[in-house]
């Protein structure tokens, strides 16, 4: 019984001291990198989600609101969704990492060319790589690529601050929290919350994000035919336990660019049924070929 309150009681201990920003766990990140495969570690299980949420945009054009059902798996693979109040689809937008189709229902508009960023943007209004977005979306933090000596991590404000040098020039910051009920645990046990990433190149930000409101997520249901013709599409992975936040802010400063996601509903793994991540050309539609970077 006494060895079971002293348990209780370092958890409270932990809650407070994450409360208050001012103690780190009693044990620590050895490295940047020791910190960063934790943070690949919590993650290892969930290799996708799928979700609706509010996309709210400012930008130079002025405000844009809408409803967004979406699908993010890793390694770069995105759907969006945009959706009117009364559930009628105005645009979808597909990658599967090399090939990009956006098909705008308002302006009978197909367009198809390279999975870049600023294809991307065309929907998501924030210029920011396949692979990053979906990293974000999925409550991870991109990571560039470096050398794994020369990353350093330190405690600041109550949250692991990851310095990562890039081999290009490029330097990002990742923010980790501890999971409150891991403050007790060793470094290479904790559970790690995403909470901020942000990348630079020389002096100018290339982006940087905010994530809130973590919490648990459930796996999604197979897609089962109630016809019984086709076979069920199972989850794409296993029960996952990891959190995911239901806050995502980016902005991009060069391009002035502000995106903020508000999840509703979020799940784990879901099913991913061939075709998912591409679109037939429809019928009726000026088809567009764009490069990399046309706007």
């Amino acid at each position: 019984m006494a060895a079971s309150r002293a348990g209780v009681a370092s958890i409270l201990l932990a809650v407070l001291s994450t409360a208050c920003g001012a103690s780190p766990p009693a044990s620590r990140f050895p490295s940047g990198q020791a910190a960063i495969d934790r943070m690949r570690g919590t993650f290892e299980c969930l290799r996708g989600v799928r979700g609706e949420a509010k996309l709210d945009h400012m930008g130079r054009q002025g405000r844009i609101r809408g409803g967004l059902m979406f699908f993010a798996v890793e390694p770069a693979a995105v759907r969006f969704d945009v959706v009117s109040p009364f559930g009628v689809t105005l645009a979808t937008l597909t990658s599967d990492g090399a090939r990009f189709a956006f098909n705008d229902l308002r302006e009978k508009k197909f367009l198809e060319g390279p999975a870049s960023a600023c294809n991307i943007a065309r929907l998501t209004q924030v210029p920011v790589p396949g692979h990053a977005l979906v990293s974000l979306l999925r409550g991870e933090a991109p990571v560039l690529v470096h050398q794994p000596e020369d990353t350093t991590v330190r405690w600041s404000g109550g949250r692991y601050l990851v310095r990562v040098p890039s081999k290009h020039g490029a330097v990002e910051e990742i923010a980790l929290g501890v999971h409150p009920a891991d403050y007790h645990l060793p470094w290479s046990e904790q559970r790690v919350r995403v909470l901020g990433v942000e990348v630079r190149q020389e002096d100018v930000v290339l982006y940087r994000a905010d994530l809130g409101e973590h919490a648990p997520i459930e796996l999604a249901q197979a897609i089962v035919d109630e016809d019984g013709i086709d076979p069920p599409v199972p989850p794409s992975g296993p029960p996952c336990n990891v959190e995911v936040p239901r806050k995502i802010h980016v902005e991009v400063p060069y391009t002035r660019d502000d995106v903020r996601f508000r999840y509703d509903e979020v799940r784990s793994n879901p099913p991913l049924p061939e075709g998912l991540f591409t679109q037939p050309v429809p019928g009726g539609v000026e088809r567009v070929r764009v490069g990399a970077c046309s706007e």
